[in-house]
């Protein structure tokens, strides 16, 4: 039975330095209903903003060489409208002052527990924030209407035919589909000769989607074709 859905999670931009808060809140996210996109310094966070244009920001105070206060001044000043939380591990008067005067809509105290932290992040998205219509697989998800790639918090950009052939591909998963079918699907025509116009984009699209360590997702049958699934 398929486990592709079509979905429509709203994106959470979570920049955080530490490596396994950032995981362990990507995780209570997904499983939430939510799209989290990690940052790991604020550069790269804000890069992130204006490429993905969130749902919402999510911005550790303490981040590495940069503090998440001026990250959170510079998305207000660009004119990002989104919420933005910050995290922090301090309550005094004057970090609330601070965290007001950066811009953001409200904190969350560390240490960090899911069930607060998620009660947090519903408050300020309503279901009908930053709908995206997305294909997932495993820890794939393919975004139909910004066309990109997202694996374990990393964007993915695609070409036009990079994006069709994954649609595709996502649209029938762990179901072997022939060459031919694919040609017709997503070239339009029935190509038989010896051309390896296939083979050279899945190529492309494995360097793309499969990081080190990563899972192959897609997989050869030999003499057939190819098929979606895991291991």
């Amino acid at each position: 039975m398929s486990t592709v859905v079509l979905e429509r999670n709203p994106c959470v931009l979570l920049v955080e330095a530490d490596e396994s808060l950032a995981q362990r809140a990507s995780i209570d996210l997904t499983e939430a209903g939510y799209t989290p996109v990690v940052a790991s310094d604020a550069t790269s966070g804000f890069l992130q903003a204006c490429e993905l244009q969130p749902a919402m920001v999510v911005v550790d105070r303490a981040l590495t060489g940069e503090s998440g206060l001026k990250l959170c001044s510079q998305i207000r000043s660009s004119g990002f409208r989104v919420p933005v939380l910050l995290l922090m591990a301090r309550d005094t008067v004057d970090d609330r002052v601070a965290c007001l005067e950066a811009g953001a809509d409200d904190y969350f105290l560390k240490p960090y527990r899911p069930d607060s932290f998620l009660q947090l992040v519903r408050l300020y998205l309503k279901p009908e924030a930053g709908v995206t219509e997305q294909l997932r697989f495993a820890e794939l998800v393919l975004d139909l209407t910004t066309r990109r790639a997202m694996r374990n918090g990393r964007v993915i950009d695609l070409t036009m035919k990079e994006f069709e052939l994954l649609r595709f591909l996502m649209l029938h998963p762990r179901e072997v589909l022939t060459r031919e079918q694919i040609l017709e699907n997503v070239w339009g025509y029935d190509f038989m000769g010896e051309s390896n116009v296939i083979e050279v984009y899945i190529r492309y699209l494995r360097l793309k989607i499969e990081d080190v360590g990563e899972k192959r997702l897609i997989q050869t049958v030999r003499g057939v074709g190819y098929v979606l699934r895991e291991g």
